[in-house]
């Protein structure tokens, strides 16, 4: 992948993929400016490694155009913007609203309009991207994680939209993961029955969706298309 001055933006960067794959294109040659909702570790770590940290809260309409002012004021351009902020929230009688809430927000809203006002610092660019990281539940629903599973497919949505609404100047595509990393408190029970749904049986780590993702920045010729990596899922 070549370097270019425009940075690229990737939302949610403080830890696990989204980190990975902010210190990748950094070691690529990428200037990187990258929201974080929460100080950790992996913020600190960014920003040693040169890329720009930008507080953001997802969560509300007024928190979104406070980041998308607060980045206008560090770039005039971007090379493309990487929607990995993702928020999981368990559904309950007393909470299942507001979880619903603010998940659309985070998975929908916010790529929305951090889309259309931040077109204008993207056609500044050439080539231009955004990507839209969503979710392989979106293939078939989930009964346990409804207004998960709904606002993600709504990314789907997003992107076929917006692929359509700014080709040819900028393409916009999608990655829908499934399983990629356990987490360290998961036994061995869950995680021999998680990598029991897929063909491939392996845990891949995040690697495999920064390949994915400079696949979708090299390409000249993909647009509205969203990348399936489940290792096979829909084979089993």
């Amino acid at each position: 992948m070549t370097s270019s001055s425009a940075p690229i933006l990737i939302t949610g960067a403080g830890q696990r993929v989204g980190l990975h794959c902010a210190q990748r294109l950094l070691e690529d040659g990428h200037a990187v400016i990258f929201s974080y909702r929460t100080e950790r570790p992996g913020v600190q770590t960014l920003r040693d490694l040169g890329a720009t940290a930008v507080f953001a809260d997802l969560s509300s309409e007024a928190g979104i155009f406070a980041f998308i002012n607060e980045l206008k004021t560090h770039t005039d351009c971007l090379r493309a913007i990487v929607h990995n902020a993702s928020e999981w929230l368990g559904e309950n009688p007393d909470t299942d609203a507001s979880a619903f809430t603010r998940m659309f927000s985070v998975h929908m809203l916010a790529p929305y309009l951090i889309n259309l006002h931040c077109a204008d610092l993207l056609q500044r660019s050439s080539p231009a991207d955004i990507v839209h990281i969503s979710d392989d539940v979106t293939r078939k629903g989930s009964s346990k994680h409804i207004g998960y599973c709904a606002s993600k497919a709504g990314l789907d949505s997003l992107t076929l939209s917006f692929a359509a609404k700014y080709a040819p100047c900028i393409k916009v595509n999608g990655i829908s993961p499934a399983l990629l990393l356990f987490n360290p408190e998961d036994d061995a029970a869950y995680r021999a029955k998680a990598l029991a749904k897929s063909a491939l049986g392996i845990e891949p780590g995040s690697e495999v969706i920064y390949q994915s993702l400079r696949y979708l920045l090299d390409n000249p010729y993909v647009t509205g298309t969203t990348l399936t990596v489940n290792g096979g899922r829909h084979l089993k």
